[in-house]
């Protein structure tokens, strides 16, 4: 198909990026948990969990959009139901957030943990919808959902490992002493 093929490069890197960063993501995860503390599967529900799938969502498009297909219609089907079901995700997601002890969020949380998700998955359902008609339009909105989700998820790692060093470490050395 040879509107997917000028794609390829782009979904090489963002898809090899995706797969090393759920990879750290576990190995940062592996690295928190000898530290628990009070609540930390609420919150890691709210905000650890949504980065790897967010990571492993921009894997799955990556995948998606290399595979041999005939015509459009069945990767943009496979898109416009990671959007949808991702929307549904991002919209429980927010309900987690708002639920959960751990933490109180503050704009950048909600920013980055409900806005930007769901902004992404929505652009997904939404370009399923027009590939046919707009194939150019929807790829490049399609790739922008892509780059926002990885993006997401590379903040939301950064700011769980730096939540966790910069504030759950010092108050557990306070702590001990």
């Amino acid at each position: 198909m040879p509107e997917l093929a000028k794609w390829d490069n782009f979904y090489v890197i963002v898809g090899s990026a995706a797969g090393a960063l759920i990879g750290l993501q576990f190995v940062v995860l592996t690295l928190v948990a000898q530290r628990p503390s009070r609540n930390t599967a609420e919150g890691g529900y709210a905000f650890g969990s949504p980065t790897t799938v967010h990571f492993s969502s921009v894997l799955f498009l990556a995948a998606l959009l290399h595979a041999p297909w005939n015509s459009l219609s069945g990767a943009a089907c496979l898109w416009g139901a990671l959007g949808v079901v991702g929307v549904g995700y991002s919209l429980i997601v927010i309900r987690r957030v708002r639920t959960q002890s751990a933490y109180k969020p503050v704009f950048e949380d909600w920013l980055f943990h409900a806005f930007t998700p769901l902004v992404s998955y929505a652009a997904l359902a939404i370009a399923a919808f027009a590939a046919s008609s707009h194939t150019r339009e929807s790829l490049f909105c399609v790739g922008g959902a892509a780059l926002l989700l990885l993006f997401t998820g590379i903040h939301n790692a950064w700011d769980s490992v730096a939540y966790h060093v910069l504030e759950r470490l010092p108050e557990k050395h306070a702590e001990r002493q």
